[in-house]
């Protein structure tokens, strides 16, 4: 994937991306409030195909379901220096591909272009021609994020309603190298 990107730093915790009074609202209207404390106004700069990129300890607090509105806002992905843990499997589990990349924040500023393919760990600063590489996304989540999320997963294998599918994988991540 490649968008332009977005640099935030360490030890960002759920709070700061999804306020208390916004978890009481709409998913859309919602989505109008993450990281207002940190950087108010960015989901008015933000666009869909955008990539997060965040330093250590992103996700760090509650276990707030801040992934859908990420998803909701269409950021492509995120890529963080390293993710708490829970925060990682619940983007994951909502179809938001998140991968770790030790080094990243040194290689982006806010705007520039990057590219990731989360199946093969490469990425790239295509602003500036800076490359790295980093531990791929392993075969089940790459598999989870292509059906759209883990129910989406579910409703594929036969353990949800097959109906709900398109509705589960809405958002999903295509298949295979380059994704």
């Amino acid at each position: 994937m490649t968008g332009r990107v977005w640099v935030f730093g360490d030890s960002i915790d759920t709070d700061a991306m999804y306020p208390a009074f916004a978890m009481k609202l709409d998913i859309p209207e919602a989505a109008g409030h993450v990281f207002y404390q940190i950087r108010p106004g960015w989901t008015d700069l933000v666009q869909p195909g955008d990539i997060v990129v965040a330093g250590h300890n992103f996700g760090v607090g509650s276990s707030r379901p801040v992934a859908s509105l990420f998803r909701h806002l269409g950021v492509a992905a995120l890529i963080a220096e390293d993710f708490n843990s829970l925060f990682f499997r619940n983007a994951v589990n909502a179809g938001l591909p998140a991968l770790t990349a030790p080094g990243v924040t040194e290689l982006f500023t806010d705007g520039q272009l990057g590219s990731f393919d989360i199946a093969t760990g490469l990425y790239s600063n295509d602003t500036t021609g800076c490359t790295g590489k980093t531990a791929p996304l392993p075969a089940l989540i790459l598999e989870i994020l292509a059906s759209g999320g883990v129910l989406a997963r579910l409703a594929e294998q036969g353990y949800l309603p097959i109906e709900l599918l398109d509705v589960l994988r809405s958002g999903a991540v295509p298949t295979g190298s380059g994704a």
